[in-house]
């Protein structure tokens, strides 16, 4: 296993649960970030944590009012944040129980925002597609990313085995986002393609779980 700064091993890039695509951005971009921000005595990780959920939020906001790639920008910058404030934890260790808890209510916060924007966005645009049907798209990816999320706390809470982590996690479904607002330059109405996305793979991943936890006994 290789080692980072100060000898370190690079376990501290991620996390046993990062998938693919979160663990590239924290190993590949993240990284390159964190060792510049520990010059920085008084930073705290909480303080790196709420700024990346500020700019997740931004973004949904830029989103809204129409211009997309801005959005995607803002987007791409909190996502590679969000993976720095856990890093800055581990290597001075200040990880906590608070933390963590702290760094995943903020992510929903972050998450919706985008996801919101990006249904107001294409509502606003003079598109093939109704209001009503962009609101009930945007609606199941709204509800399901959240799902994917709280399933997977709640399954852990209850000892319940709901295999791997899902390719629908946070990190996925962000970079969709993001690179659906980046595509709007060449054809503004590309970001229905992400919408679509999160309503689907996140419903049919907690779908999965729901089936998968019947081995652990009959909800009924």
């Amino acid at each position: 296993m290789g080692f980072g700064i100060y000898g370190m091993e690079n376990s501290w890039q991620t996390k046993p649960t990062d998938r693919f695509v979160l663990k590239w951005i924290k190993m590949n971009l993240s990284a390159r970030i964190t060792p510049i921000l520990l010059r920085i005595e008084w930073l705290r990780p909480w303080m790196i944590t709420l700024v990346s959920s500020g700019l997740g939020v931004l973004a949904g906001c830029v989103f809204a009012l129409g211009v997309a790639w801005l959005a995607g920008c803002l987007g791409a910058c909190a996502q590679v944040l969000d993976g720095v404030d856990g890093q800055f934890a581990r290597i001075t260790g200040q990880d906590s129980k608070g933390g963590a808890f702290w760094d995943s209510v903020l992510d929903r916060y972050a998450d919706g925002a985008m996801v919101i924007g990006l249904i107001i966005y294409l509502i606003r645009l003079p598109h093939p597609w109704p209001a009503w049907a962009i609101l009930i798209v945007g609606a199941m990816g709204l509800i399901g990313g959240n799902l994917v999320s709280y399933s997977s706390a709640r399954a852990e809470c209850l000892g319940i085995d709901i295999g791997k982590p899902t390719l629908a996690s946070k990190g996925t479904r962000s970079s969709v986002i993001i690179l659906g607002a980046w595509a709007s330059v060449f054809w503004p109405g590309s970001p229905i393609i992400a919408l679509v996305y999160l309503a689907l793979h996140t419903n049919i991943a907690v779908a999965g779980r729901l089936f998968r936890a019947l081995g652990a006994g009959s909800p009924l």
